[in-house]
């Protein structure tokens, strides 16, 4: 038992992201300010719940040696269904142009190492992942939390936020994603030159 935890926890990530996304997804079609509240609530906190699992289940494995390959290859497939639902799920609630850019910058880092492993893997070359790479993720996580966080605090019954205090969030909130995306990109860059390296080296 103890050794399906991990999977289960990552299995559990999968499924959150997708209520989550349909959180979002309903939120700007929704007239009903306080059922928008409970849309944006629920997509927030299952957000959370997702991202907390994220540390847990590999930490677990590690911990209780009961590491598989089914884990390590849904881990990476949940953590960017996870980014990528929020991106998407952001943009659709509202998120807007500042939002569009970095966020389509993520996705396409995401994407192309991704793809990037899928041709080395054949080869028997495998691209390790870096401290910054982890990194990454956790503040691609912070940034997407604090807009779910602010579309929440938009819609909280009881009237409307304090403009000055929400504009300073809002800067806050997409410094940190601008951020995220720079070091996406900067993380990218790092694999196709070490895959790169390694074909070379394999030639």
């Amino acid at each position: 038992m103890k050794k399906q935890i991990p999977n289960v926890l990552t299995i559990g990530r999968l499924v959150l992201s997708l209520v989550m996304f349909a959180c979002l997804a309903l939120y700007p079609n929704t007239a009903d300010k306080a059922q928008a509240y409970n849309l944006a609530l629920v997509a927030f906190l299952t957000f959370v719940v997702a991202a907390v699992t994220d540390f847990f289940d590999g930490w677990l494995a590690r911990k209780w040696g009961v590491t598989s390959v089914t884990g390590a290859i849904l881990d990476p497939i949940a953590d960017k269904i996870l980014v990528c639902a929020a991106i998407l799920g952001v943009l659709g609630a509202g998120g807007g142009t500042p939002v569009l850019i970095p966020g389509a910058i993520i996705l396409f880092r995401e994407f192309a190492v991704s793809a990037l492993r899928e041709v080395l893997a054949p080869k028997g070359i495998k691209l390790p992942v870096t401290l910054l790479a982890k990194s990454k993720t956790t503040l691609q996580l912070v940034a997407l939390g604090c807009f779910m966080a602010l579309i929440v605090w938009f819609v909280v019954p009881g009237g409307s936020p304090d403009p000055q205090s929400w504009n300073a969030a809002r800067l806050v909130t997409l410094l940190l994603f601008d951020a995220a995306a720079a070091v996406t990109v900067w993380t990218g860059l790092e694999y196709a030159l070490a895959a790169r390296k390694a074909l070379a080296e394999a030639q």
